[in-house]
């Protein structure tokens, strides 16, 4: 058996499940509680600040540079996620990169537009709210799809993707895996 290897240190952990934790609290609070609502959303605000940080000083596996891939090397990746000949990735995958840089931008967009609501020049103006209510809803979506991609990842490759958000270890690379 091999030993697992520290992929995902603490302040990347930390960084998800807050962020899980800032968007949850944003979504049950909505309708009913608007002082929390706000709170939580420029707590999801701040996090995504921290992220960018983290993708360029952070550890190995945070750096955008190190995950990140051409549209076309993330196509590539997704035929042969379809055609199940997908190599196992010790970081991000480049669909999984595709999904950060994703939810990192639409997390950004909800709480500009958020943030804009509280302003006196769009306070009240109906097409600022409404296209909050649009990117939070599909905010939704995209989490529905990345949460769908980690349990396809981790069937296909025998690896529990969310334990190891959590414990930040993954399984050691073997023959075929990409670790860089």
């Amino acid at each position: 058996m091999t030993v697992p290897v520290k992929v995902w240190d603490m302040p990347v952990r930390l960084f998800h499940w807050g962020l899980a934790g800032s968007i949850t609290v944003c979504w049950v609070s909505a309708d009913e509680l608007q002082g929390l609502h706000e709170f939580s959303g420029y707590a999801a605000a701040a996090l995504v600040g921290v992220r960018l940080v983290l993708g360029t000083v952070g550890n190995r596996y945070a750096r955008f540079a190190q995950f990140v891939r051409s549209p076309r090397q993330t196509a590539a990746y997704a035929i042969a996620v379809l055609r199940h000949r997908d190599h196992r990735y010790l970081g991000h995958n480049p669909l999984g990169a595709a999904m950060v840089l994703l939810l990192l931008l639409m997390v950004a967009a909800v709480a500009y537009t958020g943030w804009l609501q509280t302003t006196d020049a769009y306070w009240g103006v109906e097409w600022v709210e409404e296209v909050h209510e649009t990117l939070a809803d599909l905010l939704l979506v995209a989490i529905a799809l990345h949460v769908a991609g980690v349990i396809h990842a981790s069937f296909r490759h025998r690896e529990n993707l969310a334990l190891a958000m959590v414990t930040g270890r993954k399984r050691a690379p073997v023959s075929g895996d990409i670790d860089h």
